[in-house]
């Protein structure tokens, strides 16, 4: 079953290379998808493909890469929508 997730990251998560490692993650599960920095200091990602596939980055992003640090993950389980292919890092 395909299924989108929308996160928003919060804690040390800018200035990490949070993105970065995101897209390589979201890329080796092969979903589609971008992650952003937002205004507010939080990351935000909106991945889309099977349902394992997200649950598996919805565990990855409770704590992200080596150099961040993940004070919380607001997950919103949304209607799939049709995402171009690939995953793209925004902004």
């Amino acid at each position: 079953m395909i299924q989108q997730l929308e996160a928003s990251i919060h804690g040390l998560v800018q200035g990490v290379f949070f993105r970065h490692f995101t897209q390589a993650k979201a890329r080796e599960l092969g979903l589609s998808g971008t992650v952003s920095n937002q205004s507010d200091g939080t990351v935000r990602v909106v991945a889309e493909g099977r349902q394992e596939d997200v649950e598996t980055l919805l565990d990855w992003l409770q704590h992200g890469p080596e150099l961040a640090r993940v004070d919380r993950v607001d997950a919103e389980w949304c209607t799939p929508a049709i995402v171009p292919s690939g995953f793209t890092i925004l902004r």
